[in-house]
């Protein structure tokens, strides 16, 4: 079993958030509403990945 742990910029939404949790060598992701769809990464690609959504590298796909 996972500890999961909820995003703290999901605030108190019950079914509204982004969950992580840890093996070795990998993170998982996972959706409140949806948990048994869960996405599997490395943490040097979830960081690639967060350091670019913060340098505003995805913002265009929202326009």
């Amino acid at each position: 079993m996972h500890h999961w742990r909820k995003s703290s910029y999901s605030g108190d939404a019950a079914n509204n958030c982004v969950e992580l949790a840890r093996t070795p060598g990998t993170v998982l992701l996972r959706e409140s509403d949806e948990p048994h769809t869960v996405i599997t990464t490395t943490p040097a690609a979830l960081r690639a990945l967060t350091r670019a959504a913060r340098a505003g590298r995805f913002d265009q796909l929202s326009r």
